[in-house]
């Protein structure tokens, strides 16, 4: 019994793996998801960026007007920089994430075409001057799945002096709210809740996200640790360890991106269009996607820049390409989802025939033909 409730585990386990750039694994509608963040100082301003709907290869019209995005600043929770590990993984260590709380806060709505339908910015100076782009771009993701694929993008430039003088660390994350009350997905650091293992992260309020995290990292480990004690549920353990168990590393921050004047940009602070998300993050432990690039790649040795070169002025991101007949569910589609069906099916049978047997054995006992 032992064993079979070992084999659930691990199955449900690879069943909450998503895919990359495409968190939550499975949205009803696409367009809640967000994909991308990037934040960067050019000249007096700061470009700030929200992406949405992963592998969009279709025309308008989209399904939009139910969500609300929102892009927070927190401008007074302290950062560390002294983790030398946390700055390399993170940008630094948020001292309190607790007390995470927006002092700006850009919020706007999308027409289905993909055009700007409202925009409300609070906690800024200024904000009249905040140039702002909505609509389809071609996706910025250095990662050769989402090549030849748009997205829709929200891009600002901000002046410097919209913020507090001397402003020199920011805290930001995004959100997307549907029919405004109920929050559906998260963003901060790229490549952080893409990975398996932060898949129930994505819904949390990040004030809450290091509380919840060391939860699950103990609940984890005891899985694991369980998965391990038996010779025939190693290998699962294996895998689970791999697909599912969080790091000691992963409870130190909330999935935040984190940016200071104090360092010079590019990601992990902050992030620019041309960072190569994939190969800086493996030096620290996150290797997934360095492995994808190599295993979807067209060519060798993989891409290291954008399929379409970026544009030199604003809104920065390359033109859209045109439409193609991909289907509606492309980076999680119906095959994977059906494929996820039939192996939690499959550990259903086999936990219930073993429950069965066991029943039946306790019901009707062997009996010894020598003791007749």
């Amino acid at each position: 019994m032992r064993s079979a409730v070992a084999l659930c585990l691990a199955l449900l386990a690879f069943g909450a793996f998503a895919s990359d750039h495409a968190d939550p694994a499975v949205l009803a509608t696409k367009e809640a998801g967000l994909t991308d963040l990037f934040f960067y100082p050019q000249g007096d301003a700061y470009i700030l960026m929200l992406c949405v709907r992963p592998a969009l290869s279709a025309n308008p019209p989209y399904n939009l007007e139910p969500f609300t995005y929102k892009i927070n600043f927190d401008l007074h929770t302290g950062l560390s920089f002294d983790n030398a590990a946390d700055k390399a993984r993170y940008g630094g260590t948020v001292i309190n994430p607790s007390s995470i709380k927006p002092d700006v806060t850009i919020t706007y709505t999308l027409n289905n075409d993909a055009t700007l339908k409202s925009k409300t910015i609070t906690g800024l100076a200024n904000p009249e001057s905040i140039k702002v782009y909505t609509g389809v771009r071609d996706d910025p993701f250095i990662f050769p799945k989402f090549f030849g694929k748009n997205t829709i993008a929200a891009v600002f430039s901000i002046p410097k002096s919209s913020f507090p003088a001397g402003q020199e660390n920011f805290i930001i994350y995004g959100e997307a709210w549907e029919h405004g009350d109920e929050l559906v997905d998260t963003v901060g650091r790229s490549n952080r809740s893409q990975n398996g293992r932060y898949q129930f992260l994505t819904t949390v309020p990040v004030p809450q996200q290091v509380a919840k995290l060391k939860e699950e990292f103990d609940k984890t480990t005891k899985i694991f640790n369980f998965l391990n004690r038996e010779t025939k549920t190693q290998g699962l353990a294996a895998a689970y360890h791999n697909l599912l168990q969080l790091y000691p590393y992963d409870v130190t921050n909330p999935d935040v991106m984190i940016f200071t004047t104090k360092f010079p940009p590019g990601y992990p602070n902050g992030r620019f269009l041309t960072d190569d998300v994939a190969y800086i993050s493996c030096q620290y432990g996150d290797c997934a996607l360095m492995s994808l690039s190599y295993a979807e790649s067209p060519q060798f040795p993989r891409a290291t820049v954008n399929d379409k070169p970026f544009m030199p002025d604003f809104p920065f991101l390359a033109d859209p390409w045109p439409p193609s007949p991909a289907p509606p569910m492309s980076g999680f589609g119906c095959t994977t989802i059906l494929w996820i069906a039939l192996i939690l099916a499959v550990a259903l049978v086999i936990v219930l025939w073993i429950v069965s047997r066991k029943k039946w054995k306790q019901q009707y006992p062997t009996v010894d033909p020598s003791k007749l």
